[in-house]
């Protein structure tokens, strides 16, 4: 008998690949004791561990400016926002080992650069409007997919990504309070809001991925129910919203070619240099080495804290069994 996780060579695959379409179909959530394919299993393990390492080498930009907050108040919400993002990276990681994986092969993966992470955060931070711009378009960016990934058709990515959407979805209001604020204030303050909007606004759009007829996974994604929305469906998505937004508040879109549409309702964007960004996806990018770096070291400066966790939890079992 096929076990969980369905080969095409198994016997009976095409009938339990029919069954387990036609659930997805009826807007069913595959659960991780449920059989799968092993094709959805390795999509899932790809995408959700992706976006874990994101998640915790995000946290690198933003944490380089804790020390470098204009205000207390601005520190607080800062270090909650990193804060939130390990949390998230948590989850993330909980959701893949569900499929199998560990924890360990995961961060073995990311450590040794075999794994991806997104590409926005291997651009680095040069002011502190960079911490407001990216809540406002990176995290807007991320929000629009995530709130299409929390309609996946895997239970435990679909739970996760409902609770990281409500958090993201404060740290989105917060960077477009804080541009906005700065738009609105001194000639330098509204400079540096602008030069933020400058060298963001690409990377943001480039984050949502390549082109659909360029991405070799989207369709068996959309056909799955790991995606509900195309990578240009969610990026225009992403465009129509912050695009007016950023105009109103009298700052300027890096695009000569940016324009609205009236016959379909959309702003049209220039062309996305997509050579910059397979160069960063390559690991050729302005912070890749530093970021990988980074999430090495502290995973070694780490050792003694899970070394001590698993001799108090060796300790805690040998406790029961006693008892």
């Amino acid at each position: 008998m096929p076990g969980r996780y369905g080969v095409p060579t198994d016997p009976d695959y095409q009938e339990r690949l029919a069954e387990f379409e036609a659930r997805i179909r009826r807007g069913e959530k595959i659960e991780p004791g449920d059989w799968m394919p092993e094709e959805y299993r390795r999509q899932l393990i790809r995408m959700i561990s992706q976006h874990a390492h994101s998640e915790v080498v995000g946290m690198l930009p933003e944490g380089a400016w804790i020390t470098r907050a204009p205000t207390l108040k601005r520190k607080m919400i800062l270090v909650a926002k990193v804060q939130d993002e390990a949390g998230h990276g948590q989850y993330l990681y909980h959701a893949a080992e569900t499929l199998g994986i560990s924890r360990e092969a995961m961060l073995e993966a990311l450590l040794s650069g075999k794994a991806k992470y997104s590409s926005i955060f291997n651009y680095p931070t040069l002011t502190w409007a960079d911490i407001g711009t990216i809540g406002w378009l990176v995290d807007g960016a991320a929000i629009k997919n995530q709130t299409m990934l929390a309609q996946c058709s895997y239970g435990p990515y679909s739970r996760a990504m409902v609770r990281i959407c409500a958090e993201e979805t404060f740290h989105h209001k917060q960077g477009k309070e804080m541009v906005l604020l700065y738009a609105q204030g001194t000639p330098k303050q509204r400079a540096m809001a602008q030069d933020a909007i400058n060298r963001w606004w690409w990377p943001a759009l480039m984050m949502l991925g390549p082109h659909d007829k360029d991405s070799p996974n989207t369709e068996v994604l959309v056909r799955w129910g790991i995606k509900t929305k195309t990578n240009d469906q969610v990026r225009q998505e992403f465009i129509n919203e912050h695009a007016p937004e950023i105009l109103a508040a009298g700052l300027s879109i890096p695009d000569p070619e940016l324009r609205y549409d009236e016959k379909s309702g959309n702003w049209l964007h220039g062309p996305i240099n997509w050579d910059e960004f397979w160069q960063v996806v390559s690991g050729n990018g302005p912070m890749n080495k530093e970021r990988l770096e980074a999430r090495r070291r502290a995973h070694a400066e780490g050792a003694w804290v899970r070394e001590a966790l698993e001799a108090y939890a060796a300790k805690q079992k040998k406790a029961a069994v006693a008892v």
